[in-house]
């Protein structure tokens, strides 16, 4: 059994869960409790979405209770704060299988802290649902394993594909481009899907380097691509990063066709509002945004309800990234728990498996990496923000999606407009 010294925040969190478990119970006589056991990052440096995707599967099993659980009996949810620390996973998932002794298990959120769970699910024959993690199934090749954002097969390759085949689509089209990425795993691997990608459609590339994760001045790097006269900048970093490209861009008035991609951080409400209209003209990823081509069953009525609590919360508020997953992730479990008629783990996975499901996050089908079947993570170019009020971002217009073409709601704008 591994060992973890559990922090006081930890048991916190644990006993936060009593008085809802013991409210629910005396409300539905003495069925026992449905547990649901995960990890979550609520403190270090994933606890912005931690938190986020925590709100949103509380809410579920809030929802869901008040429809009476699931199986005719209530749920409750043990979870402990992983700290965003993988060192501490295998230790959390251990006690919940066996001091707890959960029925079900669910993942904290991202790559590096899915993959210490893994060995511990697949010792138990568990059916994990897993939540922004990147093709961490090739090492495992579980078949019990499910990963609800829409990376699809091959996340190395299509989480940079819509950037490019935007850029494809441009008349007159790029002949070169830059590609600019901070120095990590995450987004080293989406820099191998941009030098993929500029190769197929016969890009030259001249420039290609990395910088520090920490880096917040970008005037000489900006600078630097700029004397290179791209065509097109491909940019993949995380949010402080972003405020400061996106800032720099401005200042030296660097007018690419075509820039962004993979930049983490305009996701969030916080850096949607301190960038305002500096990011109008930007192109880049995005999970969900409120366009009409993005009308899912149930999205509306759960962002509605989730911004109040998110606020109360201090979590994002807009919730776009991560919450509506969390949440379908959830209703996906518990079709298949209600249409199998127990917790039979082998049941339940070879459902979610063979069929397609109705999420708010729209229809979703899994394929045998357990990803699903096709990539649906949307390029997006921010245009027509005025000032730095959030409600703006909850209309349409301000965020259109150009990738996939499925969802496409509006037409490209460029070069980088003024802000």
């Amino acid at each position: 059994m591994s060992d973890i010294r559990w922090s006081r925040r930890s048991l916190m969190t644990l006993a936060m869960t009593a008085p809802l478990a013991g409210g629910l119970l005396r409300n539905a006589g003495a069925a026992e409790p449905i547990k649901i056991g995960f990890s979550m990052g609520l403190t270090g440096a994933y606890a912005g979405n931690g938190k986020a995707a925590l709100l949103a599967t509380q809410m579920w099993a809030e929802d869901q209770n008040a429809k009476g659980g699931l199986l005719g009996r209530p749920i409750q949810l043990i979870f402990y704060d992983d700290q965003s620390t993988p060192s501490l996973v295998p230790g959390i998932y251990t006690k919940l299988f066996d001091i707890d002794k959960v029925d079900l298990v669910i993942s904290g959120y991202g790559t590096n802290i899915i993959g210490p769970a893994m060995p511990l699910v697949m010792g138990r024959n568990m059916v994990f649902m897993s939540l922004a993690g990147i093709e961490v199934n090739k090492t495992f090749n579980y078949p019990n394993y499910f990963q609800i954002f829409p990376f699809g097969p091959n996340a190395s390759l299509t989480f940079a594909q819509g950037f490019f085949e935007v850029a494809a689509g441009m008349d007159p089209k790029p002949r070169t481009v830059a590609i600019s990425v901070a120095d990590s795993e995450f987004t080293q691997t989406a820099g191998l899907g941009a030098r993929h990608w500029a190769k197929k459609f016969g890009l030259k590339t001249v420039y290609d380097q990395s910088f520090p994760p920490s880096q917040v001045d970008f005037s000489p790097i900006l600078r630097a691509i700029q004397a290179t006269k791209p065509d097109i900048v491909y940019i993949s970093c995380f949010p402080p990063n972003s405020v400061g490209i996106v800032r720099g861009v401005r200042e030296i008035g660097f007018k690419p066709m075509l820039i962004g991609g993979g930049m983490v951080g305009p996701q969030y409400a916080s850096v949607k509002q301190q960038l305002g209209p500096l990011l109008n003209g930007f192109v880049n990823f995005e999970t969900f945004v409120p366009e009409p081509t993005t009308e899912f069953p149930g999205v509306r009525d759960f962002l509605a309800r989730y911004k109040p609590k998110a606020i109360a919360a201090g979590v994002d508020a807009l919730g776009y990234y991560l919450p509506p997953f969390s949440y379908a992730g959830m209703q996906i479990l518990t079709n298949a728990i209600t249409a199998t008629g127990g917790l039979d783990q082998r049941k339940i996975g070879d459902y979610i498996r063979k069929n397609v499901h109705k999420t708010i996050a729209g229809e979703v089908r899994f394929g045998p990496d357990g990803e699903w079947l096709n990539s649906r993570v949307m390029q997006v170019q921010y245009q027509s923000i005025s000032g730095n009020d959030l409600p703006q971002f909850e209309k349409a217009g301000t965020q259109v999606i150009l990738y996939p073409p499925a969802y496409k709601s509006g037409t490209l704008q460029f070069p980088l407009p003024q802000p």
